[in-house]
């Protein structure tokens, strides 16, 4: 208590005094701002026309600064998500004992459950101020609200020709070919419990792999899944990224599965950054951080805390080992955790990383070359497993002029990274092989020049070939 008062933890900002307040845990401040902004009682620098409490240390709660903060005031409002409203009770019990006559609202204004985002907060606080301090709002201008724009009937009939776009995995993501081999082991081996946790990979709950039956906490998915620690026909098999290994996984989940002798399959999704909260180096991170111990194996890790049965996948994106090694993992007859650390470079930091290094080479005039997938469009089926089985942003659908053909077929657009995950997923899933590679070569030499005129000419040679043997019928 005395380190959280003596450091400030908890913030104060707006007016000293006010016939209102709000109290806010400090994740919720940008939305209460926001929130505020909207109302024209804040500006974008944080300067605030209503007192607020931030309470960055929800606990233990600091009493005197509470009770300083809600004497002399009509009513307070408490903002915090989810239910029960721990907050709020702990405050109402506060201001009882001590006598303190301003009211307390919370979950009565504000909804008992969902986020709490920008329109939520605005709804809300508008409610409470309207309720004891209506002179603050004056002669507002209009709230921005899109409900007329999204009850437009033109609006409207897009979503029957905009196809729905689901939350999911970055262009060229590492993961995306990891859960793509579970569906393919899935369509051998059948369904299997999947225990997730907090992550990128927990987009695989979503169209199109639907693959996780439970989620818990930053690095606890395999620790979930001991309750699965029995004689089964299936193992079970849990999911965590190496940021929740380290922060709980490696004692929590994985030492957990090694002293109880789990028989389950345990993957780590090795993407080497904290990728979901922004690229953070972690301590399997590759790079080279002159503040921080980088580069410490997750292998060694879990070798060192007694795991025997563990595989490293160097490469995600070679979904027919990914395939074969889950396979593995979940037929044979060693007991214990079996451990498989997928790694791969977080693609959205990879492309942060060597976009700038790319240009300057090409500015500086050196050849470089940037890998393209395409789709031949004479070859596509038409089926869309591919897309059923990747879920890539990049991969779409077009319409195609052939008469024999009733569905559009496939297409990658020019978001494509070229990580070659739809190709490899194609050829694992034994797919049509419709998928095509292409080298963009930037300040090409002469034999570069030499080599592609040479193909152009041999191409149009059988092109021109072909067309002669075609068989044309007069109008």
């Amino acid at each position: 208590m005395k380190f959280v008062k003596d450091r400030k933890l908890n913030e104060f900002f707006g007016p000293s005094e006010g016939e209102i307040g709000i109290i806010t845990l400090g994740g919720h401040y940008n939305g209460v701002m926001r929130g505020l902004q909207q109302l024209g009682l804040a500006d974008v620098y944080g300067n605030s026309s209503i007192p607020i409490y931030v309470m960055n240390v929800a606990y233990p709660t600091v009493d005197e600064e509470v009770v300083d903060f809600c004497l002399g005031k009509k009513a307070v409002i408490m903002i915090e998500e989810g239910a029960p409203e721990y907050v709020e009770q702990t405050l109402h019990t506060l201001m009882r004992r001590r006598d303190i006559q301003t009211k307390l609202h919370g979950k009565d204004i504000l909804p008992l459950g969902g986020e709490y985002t920008a329109p939520v907060m605005m709804k809300g606080l508008k409610s409470f101020i309207e309720m004891y301090d209506r002179k603050l709002l004056g002669n507002q201008p209009p709230v921005p609200d899109p409900t007329p724009i999204l009850s437009d009937p033109k609006v409207k009939a897009l979503a029957e020709v905009v196809p729905a776009r689901p939350a999911g995995f970055c262009t060229g993501c590492p993961e995306r070919p990891i859960f793509a081999a579970m569906k393919l082991v899935e369509k051998e081996l059948g369904e299997h419990h999947v225990s997730a946790d907090i992550g990128c990979h927990l987009f695989s709950i979503l169209p199109p792999f639907n693959i996780g039956g439970t989620t818990m906490g930053y690095g606890l998915g395999p620790a979930s899944a001991s309750a699965f620690n029995v004689t089964a026909d299936k193992r079970s098999i849990s999911v965590m990224g190496d940021g929740g290994f380290w922060h709980n996984g490696l004692a929590t989940s994985v030492g957990n599965a090694v002293f109880n002798k789990q028989d389950g399959v345990i993957l780590v999704v090795d993407n080497y950054y904290s990728a979901a909260t922004g690229g953070q180096d972690i301590l399997s991170s590759r790079a080279i951080n002159p503040n921080r111990k980088t580069n410490n194996s997750i292998v060694d890790a879990v070798k060192g805390i007694g795991a025997t049965w563990v595989r490293q996948i160097d490469r995600t994106y070679d979904v027919a080992k990914m395939r074969d090694t889950l396979k593995e993992a979940l037929t044979t007859d060693e007991k214990g955790p079996k451990i498989i650390v997928a790694s791969s470079e977080c693609m959205l930091n990879k492309q942060r990383r060597i976009k700038p290094q790319f240009a300057k080479a090409v500015k500086d005039g050196k050849r470089m070359v940037k890998e393209r997938f395409g789709v031949d469009e004479d070859v596509c089926t038409g089926d869309h497993a591919c897309i059923r089985l990747s879920g890539c942003p990049s991969l779409s659908v077009k319409h195609t002029d052939d008469p024999l053909k009733d569905d559009p077929v496939a297409a990658i657009d020019n978001s494509c990274v070229g990580c070659g995950n739809c190709g490899e997923v194609s050829e694992a899933a034994v797919l049509c092989p419709s998928f095509y590679r292409a080298d963009v070569i930037h300040n090409p030499t002469s034999w570069d020049r030499f080599a592609s005129r040479l193909r152009n000419r041999v191409i149009g040679w059988l092109q021109a070939r072909r067309s002669a043997g075609r068989i044309v019928f007069a109008d």
